[in-house]
C-alpha cells in the first residue's frame, strides 16, 4: 500500500544511512544480491562461530492469514506461462538493448562511497570496504565485511552507521524478496570481527562509542526502540509506542548532540530526545503530539531547530527552540515555505540550512544563515525533475554535493557553495544533456478549473505525434510525488518514438501539502478526475490517440489508474501495474491486515463510518468492475507481499475475467469479431513490493509494444 519508508525528509527515505554517492545517484538505488536459496535467519556458518544473535522479540514478518486460493494460483501461472511464449522473441530483443542501456549508465547508477572521518568506506564486490582518505590513489584497502560471508542469500545492503571512534560498523541488511531485515555488527580490530547479529531490525543510529540504538520491525511496524551496551553485552527497552497508527524511527543529529526517537503516523508526530552524552537517561519529550502537526527536530548551539507543519499558511516551516524549553510556546519561526511549493530535502549545516524545493514545476535552492537570518535562493536548471543530495555531507563544510536528473537525463554532479552562493557543476563527471529530447509544461483543467500540471518527453523532431505511442505515469497518493529519477529504458522508448507523459495528479505532493490533502480520503474522487483531465488534454493537443495510449503505475498508484480503467477504459489501449492496490475496501476492513489501522488517515476508516466506507467503495477498483469493454491489463506481483496480499489480486482478476468474458457474450451477437483484452497477473517469487529485474522490465515492455501494434527501432 504505502510505498517507501516514513514520514520525514531524511527519516522517510531508505537511506543507506552516512552514505555519499561517488558515482550514483540515487542512495535508495541499492545494488541486490539474488539467490535461489531462502533466508536461513539462524544459521550460522563456520566464519561466524565467535558471533552471538539477539532475540528477536517475536519480531518475524509472518504471514497474515493461510492462503486459500493454491488452485487459482497455479491456473494463473498457467495461464501466464502459455501466453509468455507469445512475447519471447520480443521480450529477447528488449532485453538486448536494455542491457546496453544499463551498462551505458551503469557507472552513473553503482558503487557507494562513505567519507566519514578520516576513512572512506564504499562497497566493492558485494563486499564493505575502507580506506584511510591519503591511501584511497594507492589501493590500500580494508575489508570489514563480504555478504557472500553471511548466512542471508538474497540480501543487499540498505543502511549503515559507523561507531563514532570507527571502532564498529552495523550494516542494515535486507532480503531482496521479501520484508526480512537484519543488522550485522563488526568490530574493528586489526582484523574485523564479527561482534553480533540482530533480526528485525528497521532502523539503527549509534548514541556513544558502544551504544546502539535501533528499532524492532514486527509486521511491517515498529513501535519499539531498544538499546544495546557493547562493553557490557546487555540490551534494554527504550520506548514503545501504543497507538498502532504510529511508527517510529530513528536518527541522530547533524552535530551529533542528540539522538532522536520519531513516532509518526501519516498526519501526526512526536520526538523525544535521547543525551548522547548520557545515553541510558530516559528520553525527553520536545513537544506531545498534536493532531494534524508533523514536526522533526535538528540541533545547533543548544538549540532545537524543528521542522514542522505547525500554524498558517498551510505547509512546512522551520522553527527555533531553545532545547532546555523546546515545548510548542516558544517555537520562533526562521523560514517558511512558500505556498504551493514542495519541500524536497532539508540539511543542517553547522551556520547554514539549505532547503531544495519544487515550485511550478522547477526546482530551487534556499540557503538559509542561520548566523544572519539572510536567506539567499538559487534556481536549478530547468531541465532538471528529480533531485538527490548526496547523505550524510559533513557537518562543517562549506559546500553541499547533490545530483540532478529526469527521466531521460542520467543524473549530473552539482556542487552548492554555501559561503559564495554558487552553483557548480562538476564536468569532470558530466554525462551529456540527453539534447535529442524535447520536454513540455503542460496544464489540463480538472473539475473546478483546477490546474493539474503535465510533464511530457518526446523526440524534438517528431512528426505526427498523434500517430506516436503514448506512455503516461501517474501515482497520486501519500503526498508523494510520481517518480521522475532517470531509468535507461525511458531513452530506449524514446529512441522508438514513445511519448513519455507524467502527470502530476493532487493526492501526490507536487505542490505541497495541500495538494496531497485534496486527494485523500474524502477527496479521493479528485485525483481520478485530474488523471482523465490529463489524457483528455494529450489527446486533444495532439499526443498521441487512445489506440496507441498506455498508463503504467505501482502501489498506491493503481488506485488512480484501477478506477481510470473502470469508469474511462476508451481512453487507453493497454494498462501495465506493478504491485497494485486495488481493493482498497476490503484491505480497509481487514484490520488483521499489517498496515489497516496505520493508512487511515490516508483513506479513512470504513470500520467505524459507514460514509467513509460508501465513499470507498464509489472509487474502489475493485468494486467498480462491471462487463464492459476493457483494455488489456498486465499485472506483476510477488507471492508473498505483505503490503500487497496475494488473495486480493486474485479475487481482482477473477471478478475482471468474469465481467469482461459477460461482456463479450453479451455483445458477440451485435459486433462480429469483438475480441477479449488480455488480462495477465505475473505472480514472481518471494516477497518483494515493487522490485523489478531487467527481465521485467523487458516482459512488461514486450506486452506494451505487442498491444500497441509497434515495431521495434532496433
Amino acid at each position: 500500500m504505502h510505498l517507501g519508508t516514513k514520514y520525514f525528509l531524511q527519516i522517510l527515505k531508505d537511506a543507506v544511512g552516512p552514505c555519499v554517492n561517488s558515482s550514483k545517484f540515487l542512495p535508495t538505488l541499492t545494488r541486490k544480491l539474488y539467490s535461489r536459496t531462502k533466508p536461513q535467519i539462524f544459521f550460522l556458518t563456520k566464519n561466524f562461530r565467535n558471533a552471538y544473535i539477539l532475540p528477536s522479540f517475536q519480531g518475524g514478518i509472518q504471514p497474515w492469514r493461510l492462503f486459500s486460493y493454491k488452485d487459482l494460483l497455479k491456473s494463473e501461472q498457467e495461464h501466464w506461462s502459455a501466453f509468455q511464449s507469445n512475447y519471447t522473441r520480443k521480450t529477447e530483443r528488449l532485453k538486448q538493448r536494455l542491457e546496453t542501456h544499463y551498462e551505458k549508465y551503469s557507472s552513473t547508477l553503482d558503487s557507494l562511497m562513505i567519507r566519514f572521518g578520516e576513512y572512506v568506506y564504499f562497497e566493492e564486490d558485494s563486499c564493505i570496504c575502507r580506506s584511510r582518505l591519503e591511501e584511497t590513489v594507492e589501493g590500500n584497502i580494508e575489508v570489514l565485511l563480504c555478504m557472500e560471508d553471511l548466512p542471508f542469500h538474497g540480501f543487499f545492503i540498505q543502511r549503515i552507521r559507523i561507531s563514532p571512534d570507527h571502532r564498529y560498523i552495523a550494516t542494515g541488511i535486507k532480503s531482496a524478496n521479501s520484508e526480512d531485515s537484519v543488522s550485522v555488527i563488526v568490530k574493528l580490530n586489526t582484523l574485523p570481527v564479527m561482534e553480533c547479529i540482530i533480526p528485525n531490525v528497521f532502523s539503527f543510529e549509534w548514541a556513544t562509542h558502544d551504544i546502539l540504538f535501533y528499532t524492532v520491525q514486527k509486521n511491517l511496524q515498529c513501535h519499539e526502540v531498544y538499546l544495546y551496551d557493547f562493553s557490557k553485552k546487555h540490551s534494554e527497552l527504550v520506548y514503545t509506542e501504543q497507538d498502532a497508527r504510529y511508527f517510529v524511527d530513528l536518527y541522530c543529529t547533524k552535530d551529533k548532540r542528540f539522538l532522536t526517537i520519531n513516532s509518526s503516523s501519516k498526519t501526526t508526530s512526536e520526538v523525544w530526545l535521547v543525551d548522547c552524552h548520557h545515553p541510558f537517561k530516559p528520553p525527553v519529550l520536545v513537544q506531545q503530539r498534536t493532531k494534524g502537526v508533523i514536526y522533526h527536530a535538528e540541533h545547533r548551539n543548544n538549540y532545537l531547530y524543528i521542522l514542522t507543519t505547525y500554524g498558517d499558511p498551510m505547509g512546512y516551516k522551520l522553527i527555533k527552540a531553545p532545547v532546555d524549553s523546546c515545548c510548542l510556546e516558544n517555537w520562533q519561526s526562521i523560514y517558511v515555505v512558500k505556498e504551493k511549493a514542495k519541500l524536497i530535502e532539508l540539511e543542517m549545516f553547522k551556520d547554514n540550512c539549505v532547503v531544495f524545493l519544487k515550485y511550478c514545476g522547477h526546482l530551487y535552492i534556499d540557503n538559509i544563515s542561520l548566523v544572519t537570518n539572510s536567506i539567499h535562493s538559487v534556481k536549478l536548471p530547468a531541465w532538471a525533475c528529480s533531485f538527490e543530495l548526496e547523505p550524510h555531507p559533513e557537518y562543517t563544510t562549506s559546500t553541499c554535493y547533490f545530483w540532478l536528473s529526469s527521466p531521460v537525463q542520467p543524473p549530473i554532479r552539482f556542487a552548492y557553495s554555501l559561503v559564495e552562493n554558487k552553483l557548480i557543476e562538476l564536468t569532470e563527471q558530466e554525462v551529456s544533456i540527453a539534447v535529442n529530447c524535447h520536454a513540455i509544461h503542460l496544464e489540463a483543467k480538472s473539475k473546478g478549473e483546477v490546474s493539474v500540471p503535465i510533464t511530457v518527453f518526446h523526440e524534438p523532431n517528431s512528426v505526427e505525434l498523434r500517430r506516436k505511442p503514448l506512455l503516461i505515469h501517474v501515482y497520486g497518493a501519500y503526498g508523494t510525488d510520481v517518480n521522475m529519477s532517470f531509468k535507461p529504458e525511458n531513452l530506449m522508448l524514446i529512441e522508438d518514438g514513445w511519448i513519455l507523459a507524467y502527470c502530476h495528479v493532487r493526492g501526490g505532493g507536487e505542490l505541497g501539502l495541500g495538494w496531497h490533502k485534496d486527494g485523500c480520503t474524502t477527496k479521493k474522487h479528485n485525483g481520478i478526475h485530474d488523471l482523465k483531465a490529463c489524457i483528455n488534454l494529450l489527446h486533444k493537443l495532439g499526443f498521441s490517440q487512445p489506440v496507441y495510449t498506455a498508463l503504467a503505475s505501482l502501489s498506491a498508484g493503481g488506485v488512480l489508474a484501477g478506477a481510470l480503467y473502470n469508469n474511462d477504459p476508451h481512453l487507453i489501449r493497454a494498462m501495465v501495474l506493478q504491485s497494485p492496490f486495488l481493493d482498497v475496501l476490503n484491505t480497509m476492513l481487514d484490520p488483521h491486515l499489517p498496515l489497516t489501522i496505520e493508512e487511515q488517515e490516508e483513506w479513512g476508516n470504513p470500520l467505524v463510518d459507514e460514509t467513509c466506507k460508501a465513499y470507498i467503495k464509489s472509487y474502489c477498483p475493485y468494486q467498480n468492475i462491471r462487463p464492459q469493454h476493457y483494455p488489456s491489463l498486465f499485472i506483476t506481483v510477488s507471492e508473498n507481499d505483505q503490503r500487497i496480499p496475494l488473495e486480493g489480486m486474485l479475487r481482482y482478476i477473477c471478478k475482471l475475467r468474469r465481467a469482461v468474458r459477460d461482456h463479450v457474450q453479451a455483445k458477440s451477437a451485435d459486433e462480429k469479431g469483438l475480441q477479449m483484452p488480455n488480462i495477465i497477473l505475473d505472480v514472481q517469487p518471494g516477497g518483494s513490493h515493487c522490485a523489478s529485474s531487467l527481465n521485467q522490465v523487458a516482459v512488461q515492455l514486450a506486452f506494451l509494444y505487442s498491444e500497441l501494434g509497434l515495431d521495434m527501432q532496433k
